[in-house]
């Protein structure tokens, strides 16, 4: 007799501790990075993260930071995702807010991908032929 196979899902918290641990570990090669906001929130609910501006660009030797919060649906839903720094970046809003209809980890969320996905899909989006030239809003600009 054969048993069907059995989905186990990965309860939310579990999901994130995964990934504070990766954050902490320094997985990656140093142009991403992310952890809590807070080391006291219980609910790991709210993030920071960080890209380092790729070179060749216009956001070269620039460091963003995000602000990302993983609500209680997290990773069955996305984080939304805001920029502390301004930034010219298309499906990037007028206040820092990222579109999710613009980046696809964020509009095709599945519990698979992690912080680090949307972030590295946000760097990888500043090498765009669209993005690479904008001008930049002078360094030190918060929104």
């Amino acid at each position: 007799m054969t048993t069907p196979n059995k989905v186990v899902v990965v309860p939310r918290n579990f999901v994130l501790l995964a990934e504070l641990e990766a954050a902490q570990k320094g997985t990656g090669d140093g142009t991403i990075s992310w952890g809590l906001e807070d080391e006291d929130d219980m609910a790991l609910r709210f993030w920071n993260g960080m890209i380092l501006g790729p070179s060749g660009t216009a956001f070269d030797n620039r460091i963003y930071n995000l602000k990302i919060e993983c609500g209680p649906k997290y990773p069955d839903q996305p984080p939304v995702l805001r920029f502390y720094n301004k930034i010219k970046l298309n499906g990037v809003s007028e206040n820092g807010m990222i579109d999710k209809r613009i980046f696809n980890t964020l509009n095709k969320w599945n519990r698979e991908y992690k912080i680090r996905t949307v972030l590295s899909e946000i760097r990888e989006s500043m090498t765009n032929k669209h993005n690479i030239k904008l001008a930049q809003p002078p360094e030190g600009a918060y929104y």
